[in-house]
C-alpha cells in the first residue's frame, strides 16, 4: 500500500512453488479468520478483498463459501500472479482474476460496482494510516446497504495496547516504517467507519492478540 517500492511487502519469508506462494501466517490463522468470516459476512453476492497478499486466505474463504464471487486483489505484482495460481490450484470459479487497486489512491472505488462485502486482512498495520483513509471512504461508497466490512489483525483499544507482545510489534512496526503502525480501534479506525456511514458490529477476540473487526453500512 505504500508508495515507497523500497519497503517490503511483508514481515515474513515465504517459500514458492512456481508463482504461488507461501505465507507460514496464512497457514497459522486461516482456519480461525475463515470461522469468523463465515459466522459474520454475506453468505452470497460480491465481495472484494484488498491487500490479499499471497491470495491464500481468498481461496480458504471462497471454498467455504461457493455462493460468493470473491474479488482478490493487490497493488504488488508477484502478489497477484500467486492469487491467481492459487484460485487455478483449487479450481475454484467464484474467484476473479486479481486485480491492482491501492486503497490509498484517490478514487480507487471507481474501478468496482456496488459490493456486498469488503474484506482486508492484516493490511492496514502494514501501510501508511492513508491506506486505512481510503479503505473506508471506498467502503463507504462501495458497500450496499447492510454491506459489510471484514478487518483482521492486530489493534490496541482505546489508546492501551492489549499485550506486551502487541506493543513490541508496533515498535517493530515503525522501526522498519514509521508511517506504519498497530491502529486503535476506538480512537483511529471506528471515527473513519462513522464517517463513511459505516457502524461497528462485532469485535470478535482471534488467537495471538489479534481480532476480527465488523463494521456494517446502513
Amino acid at each position: 500500500m505504500s508508495d515507497d517500492k523500497k519497503q517490503p511487502i511483508a514481515l515474513e519469508e515465504r517459500a514458492r512453488e512456481a508463482a504461488r506462494m507461501f505465507s507460514p501466517s496464512a497457514a497459522r490463522n486461516r482456519d480461525v479468520i475463515r470461522e469468523a468470516f463465515l459466522k459474520t459476512m454475506p453468505r452470497s453476492g460480491v465481495i472484494l478483498e484488498v491487500g490479499s497478499g499471497t491470495g491464500e486466505h481468498c481461496v480458504h474463504l471462497a471454498a467455504a463459501a461457493p455462493a460468493v464471487r470473491f474479488l482478490p486483489g493487490d497493488p504488488d505484482v508477484a502478489s497477484r500472479a500467486s492469487i491467481a495460481g492459487w484460485a487455478a490450484h483449487h479450481g475454484l470459479s467464484n474467484v476473479a482474476a486479481p486485480h491492482g487497486v491501492d486503497v490509498s489512491a484517490r478514487g480507487w472505488h471507481e474501478a468496482f460496482h456496488p459490493v456486498d462485502g469488503i474484506v482486508s486482512i492484516n493490511m492496514i498495520h502494514i501501510a501508511p494510516f492513508a491506506a486505512a483513509e481510503g479503505l473506508f471512504e471506498g467502503a463507504g461508497r462501495l458497500l450496499k446497504g447492510g454491506g459489510r466490512l471484514f478487518l483482521y489483525g492486530p489493534f490496541s483499544r482505546d489508546g492501551a495496547h492489549i499485550a506486551a507482545s502487541n506493543a513490541a510489534f508496533d515498535e517493530s512496526l515503525k522501526s522498519r516504517n514509521p508511517s506504519w503502525g498497530v491502529r486503535d480501534l476506538e480512537r483511529e479506525i471506528t471515527p473513519l467507519a462513522e464517517k463513511a456511514g459505516l457502524s461497528l458490529t462485532a469485535v470478535i477476540d482471534m488467537p495471538a492478540n489479534n481480532f476480527s473487526v465488523i463494521f456494517e453500512k446502513a
